[in-house]
């Protein structure tokens, strides 16, 4: 199986290469920059104060503007799975939880960052489902272990959701969807001068009944017994929210802010062996940051921030019982500067304080206090054609000390070609829940120490003026690993229970031409259980498939264009014996878009999700939807007529 589809995945890759193009190459933060080389693609803008690209100029990154999003995305997490390297675990369909890994780290060990605030939960884990797409104007995925740039929690990667940028010129725009099981989305916004800056407002929501149709075997043990086809119960989801951003240069400082809004309420379905009827679960988030920078003439810069998170969730019924309400709270200040010396090295160091607690309605309530530093130099190598930048952050979270360097290079080499390689290490503190909190069956365990990773990866890029290809590899060796275990009678508690070895090869690339173009990316994971107990060891670890192939197909003029999804994976293991087995899948998504005649500034969409109507299953037990059809609205009045192309 593993041989067809890696040959599959292959065949498709040469025949359609192209893939969310990885970020162009950025000269580093601090403007120490390579001497140009001749490669005959458009220019691209300065990447945005929290970008990535500044923060690790190094870094694998892969940047998805959300706002050319083909019509069959509407949440974060599928956009996100289009990244080489991205795999999502989705327990439901739209409005349930989604959970992200990047090169076969554990969920916990992914930052995800909004306008840089940290979005990650209690215990850990970001939830991607609470990232409306409608926030997006881009995603920025960093792969690889980033804790020198990032800190505590980047294992194997971060992404960055990047929220629109206030423009001065006055435009609004809206969007209404609907479709297959109850489903309905709207989003309005609006932007324009604001007290001598720019100021933008927008307001989403969306609702889902969820309640798809699905096959069950209900007497597994009975082989050849017919499916029986039921609906899937308690899986409703509804969401909504606002978000305010403000922009003003002025007397040579660049000032912005934000604020984000944000309540949604879902139902628990449970496994399809162990259904949760009536287990529910309601959040709701407030997140603000502001942010001063300022140049230092042509030697350097220097910026400031501050951001503050409340992030509340409560869960009942199911296996929750009562009313178990978990509210965690961050803030931190942040100060850095760059500084350039010589016209051959740029230094730059950043400081960072902040404190994050959690009131639990077990009455455990943690809180720390998180403090960090971090140095970097970027350093122009002889000839001119290379940059080696040497990153170390010491950092402090709570009781625990970690120390994360990081050395990357960046290299021109002839052909057009570059080169991007970078060896580190990265850390993961344990989470309030897993040292602190009993969480149903789930028992904590105040002994764990801080989950490591050592890794490495290189790979070679080239641009055209229609398209680029890029292709590398890379490999992690993780310890003390977090993960629940049996607990006698009925519990499981939180160990760091073994070391295990991540290592692969991604591939992406694209192609644009006037009426068609074309993405690609494949991902190549092998993963290994080290040092562990016998029945375990030289196992791979479960959830992380050998294969993953993200392709598309675009084609027609602006005003009709037709796209063609397919999204592909191997079969991959549920449990650490090897014993248990989520078969592979493909699904096949369609859409068509084009421009009203008599409303140009409308664009329509038809779409059909799962053309094929594959029934298929996540993780183990949660099933996804089958064929699913929309049709949706977009409107935009005033600005260029360009703000898709942000």
């Amino acid at each position: 199986m593993d041989a067809a589809f890696g040959a599959l995945c292959a065949l498709l890759l040469a025949a359609g290469p192209d893939a969310p193009a990885d970020a162009p190459p950025a000269a580093p933060s601090a403007r120490v920059a390579l001497p140009p080389v001749d490669v005959p693609a458009p220019p691209e803008p300065a990447p945005p104060p929290d970008s990535a690209a500044r923060r690790d100029p190094s870094g694998s990154v892969t940047v998805i503007r959300a706002t050319e999003r083909p019509a069959q995305a509407r949440d974060a997490a599928e956009l996100l799975a289009q990244a080489p390297g991205v795999l999502v675990q989705d327990l439901g369909g739209l409005g349930q939880t989604k959970s992200l890994s990047i090169r076969g780290a554990p969920s916990g060990g992914v930052l995800v960052l909004l306008d840089g605030i940290p979005l990650n939960g209690a215990g850990g884990i970001a939830e991607l489902s609470r990232v409306p797409l409608a926030l997006a104007d881009s995603l920025e995925v960093l792969r690889g272990g980033a804790g020198a740039r990032y800190g505590s929690g980047g294992l194997g990667g971060v992404v960055n959701v990047l929220t629109p940028d206030p423009r001065s010129g006055p435009t609004a725009r809206g969007e209404l969807e609907g479709g297959s099981f109850g489903t309905a989305l709207a989003q309005l916004s609006a932007e324009g001068p604001l007290l001598g800056g720019a100021g933008l407002l927008l307001l989403h929501g969306g609702t889902t009944r969820g309640d798809f149709p699905f096959a069950f075997d209900p007497t597994p043990q009975v082989p050849g017994d017919p499916l029986v086809i039921e609906p899937r119960a308690n899986n409703g989801a509804r969401w909504g929210g606002a978000l305010l951003k403000y922009r003003r240069d002025a007397a040579g400082w660049a000032t912005s802010g934000l604020l984000e809004l944000s309540a949604d309420r879902r139902g628990l379905a449970g496994t399809v062996d162990y259904p949760t009827p009536d287990a529910r679960e309601d959040g709701r988030r407030l997140a603000a940051s502001a942010r001063a920078e300022r140049p230092f003439g042509d030697a350097g810069t220097f910026a400031a921030r501050a951001f503050y998170k409340d992030d509340d969730s409560a869960f009942s019924g199911g296996y929750f019982g009562a009313l178990q309400d978990q509210h965690l709270r961050a803030g931190g200040l942040c100060a850095d500067a760059t500084w350039l010396a010589g016209g051959w090295h740029a230094l730059s160091g950043t400081v960072e304080l902040g404190a994050e607690a959690l009131a639990d309605s077990t009455g455990t309530n943690p809180a720390w206090v998180k403090a960090s530093a971090v140095a970097m130099d970027e350093v122009l190598l002889p000839g001119g054609r290379a940059v080696l930048a040497p990153s170390l952050r010491v950092e402090r979270i709570g009781p625990f000390t970690t120390f994360s360097p990081k050395l990357g290079l960046t290299a021109s080499l002839p052909w057009a070609l570059e080169l991007r390689a970078n060896a580190g290490q990265a850390h993961r503190a344990p989470s309030f829940l897993e040292l602190y909190v009993t969480q149903g069956t789930l028992l904590p365990n105040p002994d764990l120490r801080p989950e490591r990773a050592l890794f490495a990866d290189a790979a070679l890029s080239r641009r055209w003026s229609n398209g680029s290809l890029t292709a590398g590899g890379f490999g992690s060796l993780y310890e003390d690993l977090i993960a629940y275990e049996y607990y006698p009678p009925f519990l499981a508690r939180a160990f760091n229970f073994a070391t295990a070895a991540v290592y692969g090869a991604e591939a992406s690339g694209a192609l644009e031409f006037p009426y068609a173009s074309a993405t690609a990316a494949y991902t190549l994971l092998f993963s290994r259980n080290l040092r562990d107990e016998p029945r375990y060891y030289l196992k791979e670890l479960p959830y992380r498939p050998r294969h993953t192939l993200r392709a598309a197909a675009t084609a027609g003029p602006r005003w009709l264009q037709g796209r063609v999804e397919l999204s592909a994976q191997s079969e991959q293991f549920t449990n650490r014996t090897e014993e248990n087995v989520l078969p592979a899948r493909a699904l096949v998504n369609a859409s068509v878009e084009f421009e009203l005649p008599f409303a140009r500034f409308c664009r329509a969409a038809a779409e059909v999700k799962n053309a094929l109507d594959a029934q298929v299953e996540d993780v183990d037990g949660y099933p996804l939807p089958g064929r699913a059809f929309y049709v949706g609205l977009k409107a935009q009045l005033g600005g260029t007529g360009t703000e898709g192309k942000r």
